[in-house]
This record gives structure tokens, C-alpha cells and sequence, in this order.
């Protein structure tokens, strides 16, 4: 049987890389296309250095820094590539790779991390950070958006079978597409060594800074908070912005290595997590580590994380994505962290382990595959 994998693009490592890496190691002998590859060649290797596929956008002028801005031209790009030969098609789609063409003998099954948000309900922030929020070229973009979320939508019809990354992306899909999905929680790798951490004094996060993830938020709340310490880390187009909210008492630290990043998770007095997130890998991680989370009470974080009111909480929620929030929420946990403890932290993020990934995605994928012989079968 021979086995496409279809990721919408390689240019950073994230939650859906590790997904993705997940899913090669469990098809190795399956094919990767993406729209483009320009990954270093370490995040390469954290895919098992597989070749890739690529479409005619990789070739564009400028495609390797602002391939992003080619954003009319996905559909057809992503329509472009050819799966033809393949019996099995497993789209790993935040944005288009579930728009790939595929025939009614070719069973396609996609991972979905979220409808496409800047077409569906991420516009705004989308415009602003690429700078097309004002103007003609801004009417022009809205317009494209709109043609955009129309093929998404008929697109999602290509799709045999949805898996959502959550409850709150089946609901989403629902919205989206009008269609049912199934739900498999990302991987999470374990963290062996978390035990041996003592606890520090400083408040961490760690992210992409880009506007939906709201960390200029978690930084103007330390502000109301002048004797505690956070530490951000990660880097992004919204670094200036953060750091205009931010007072002495945060530390931006940039994109960090793994095992220094590591250190600060398992080290923090609590992990701060500010976006409505789809599900939200770095809370988990934080758990992993025995590191409570102080979260906004939204999205995949009710998945992820068990509040105060549960028998073994793991985090404290905040309700309204405000620095008074957050800095409110920060006084809560303090109050109460005695109730929060590192073994709960650990037992809860175990739950999201990469062995229960694997197991469940390879039999859902068995299961579609026997319900789909049966019906080419019958024809």
C-alpha cells in the first residue's frame, strides 16, 4: 500500500510538526509533500531527514521569507500536487493540505489542527501581521480571504474522514464544514527528568509571538505585579509589541534552545498561557514537567488542564483575556498552590503520552481502512 502525507508547510518547528514527525514514524515508508521546505537542516532531521515534495511555490521569487504573502496562489499550489498514485492520503492540515485532489478509489483521511483560522475567525489578526490591515491593499486581501474560505469549504468535501486535535476543533470543523470528526489529542513527549527540578522564583511562557497567542497580555500583567519575575521565551513579529507592554521584571530570552527552554519549564513557579489555542501543546509540556499552569479558561486548555475545582487540580483558569485577569489569576494560584501538585501536573500530561497517539491514530486509520474496502467491495 503506498501512503501519502500532505503538511501544509515546513518553515519552523511547532505543535504541528510534532504531530507530523509523529505520523512519519508511524507510516515510515510513506511519501511527504508540503507547499515548501525551508526547515533548518536540525528540524529536518527531527522529521527523520525526509525528502520532501514540494509545489511550484517553493520556487518563487522571495518564497524562502515571505512565501506567506503567495497566500492566493495555495489552493492551486496544494490542487497541484499530485497524489495520484497513492492509495492511502493523510492530509496534516492547519490551513490547504486537506484540499488536496484526491479520487473516489483513494481513501483520505485528514489531521485536522483547525479550520483555516485566518480565514474563518483569525482574519483581523492575520491582516495585522502581515501588514495589509488598511487600504486598498486591504479591501483587495479581504476580498481573497473570502474567495479563500469558499474553496476551504469546498474543499473539506474531498476529506473521507476528519480527526480533530480537540473537542473544541471538532466543534470548529462542525462549524466550518459541516462535518463530523473524530478526536485524537496531539503527542506530547515525556519529560523523565522532571522529577529532580526544584521549583524557581520566576513565572515563565513560552510561544511564537504572533498576535492570537495574546503574550503581550501576559507581559502587561506583570506589570500590576512589579515583585514577580517572568521569563518569555520565543520570538516572533510581535516581539516589539511585547516588549513596549512588558516593565523591568520581564526577561524576553528569544528563541531558546530545547534543553535550556526545558530547564525553564521544569524550574518555573508556573507556566502563563494567555491565547484561545486549538489545544495547546506547551501547557502540557509544562505539566510534563510537574509545572502548574495558570491558563485562559478557553479552547483546548479545558481539555488539557484540570482547574480548582477538580479533585487533583493542575492549573488555575482565568476568564477574560485581560492583563487584571491574568494578574488576578496569578494571585489565585498563589493562594492555592499547595493544591496543586507535581505528581497531579505529571499523571495528567502522561494522559497525552506519544505511545497513546501512535495506538490510537494507527487504529482509527485500520478501522477506515476496513469500512472502505468493504465499500469499494461492493461497487
Amino acid at each position: 500500500m503506498r501512503i501519502a502525507i500532505v503538511h501544509d508547510w515546513l518553515d519552523t518547528w511547532g505543535g504541528a510538526e510534532l504531530a507530523l514527525a509523529e505520523l512519519l514514524a508511524l507510516y515510515p515508508d510513506a511519501d511527504l509533500h508540503a507547499l515548501v521546505d525551508f526547515m533548518s537542516p536540525a528540524d529536518r532531521a527531527r522529521l527523520g531527514s525526509r525528502a520532501v515534495r514540494t509545489s511550484f511555490i517553493q520556487n518563487l521569487p522571495f518564497a524562502r521569507t515571505a512565501f506567506r504573502r503567495y497566500l492566493p496562489l495555495f489552493p492551486r499550489a496544494i490542487e497541484k500536487i499530485d497524489v495520484s498514485g497513492y492509495d492511502l492520503v493523510i492530509s496534516s492540515s492547519h490551513a490547504v493540505a486537506k484540499g488536496v485532489r484526491t479520487s473516489r478509489s483513494q481513501l483520505h483521511i485528514c489531521y485536522c489542527y483547525t479550520p483555516m483560522r485566518y480565514a474563518w475567525d483569525l482574519q483581523d489578526q492575520y491582516l495585522r501581521q502581515v501588514g495589509l490591515d488598511r487600504g486598498m491593499r486591504g479591501r483587495v486581501i479581504r476580498r481573497t480571504l473570502a474567495r479563500l474560505r469558499s474553496w476551504d469549504r469546498a474543499a473539506s468535501e474531498r476529506v473521507d474522514c476528519f480527526v480533530a486535535i480537540s473537542h473544541a476543533i471538532a466543534e470548529r470543523i462542525r462549524h466550518s464544514y459541516d462535518r463530523d470528526a473524530a478526536v485524537i489529542y496531539p503527542p506530547v513527549a515525556s519529560a523523565p527528568d522532571a522529577a529532580v527540578a526544584p521549583r524557581g522564583t520566576a513565572y515563565v511562557t513560552v510561544s511564537r509571538l504572533v498576535p492570537y497567542k495574546r503574550i503581550d497580555l501576559i507581559a502587561a500583567a506583570f506589570r500590576l505585579l512589579p515583585d514577580r519575575e517572568l521569563v518569555v521565551i520565543g520570538d516572533g513579529p510581535e516581539r516589539s509589541r511585547v516588549a513596549a507592554a512588558a516593565g523591568s521584571n520581564v526577561t524576553l530570552l528569544g528563541r531558546t534552545p530545547d534543553d535550556a527552554r526545558d530547564k525553564w519549564l521544569a524550574r518555573a513557579r508556573a507556566f502563563v498561557f494567555a491565547a484561545d489555542e486549538d489545544f495547546g501543546i506547551a501547557p502540557l509540556e509544562a505539566q510534563a514537567r510537574g509545572t502548574p499552569v495558570i491558563a485562559y479558561g478557553s479552547g483546548g486548555a479545558l481539555e488539557t488542564i484540570r482547574g480548582l475545582h477538580t479533585a487533583a487540580p493542575t492549573g488555575v483558569f482565568f476568564r477574560e483575556q485581560t492583563p487584571e485577569a491574568i494578574a488576578a489569576a496569578v494571585r489565585e494560584y498563589e493562594a492555592n498552590a499547595q493544591r496543586i501538585s507535581a505528581d497531579a501536573c505529571r499523571a495528567n500530561a502522561a494522559q497525552f503520552s506519544v505511545a497513546r497517539f501512535r495506538s490510537e491514530f494507527a487504529d482509527f486509520v485500520a478501522a477506515r481502512q476496513a469500512e472502505f474496502a468493504k465499500r469499494e467491495h461492493r461497487r
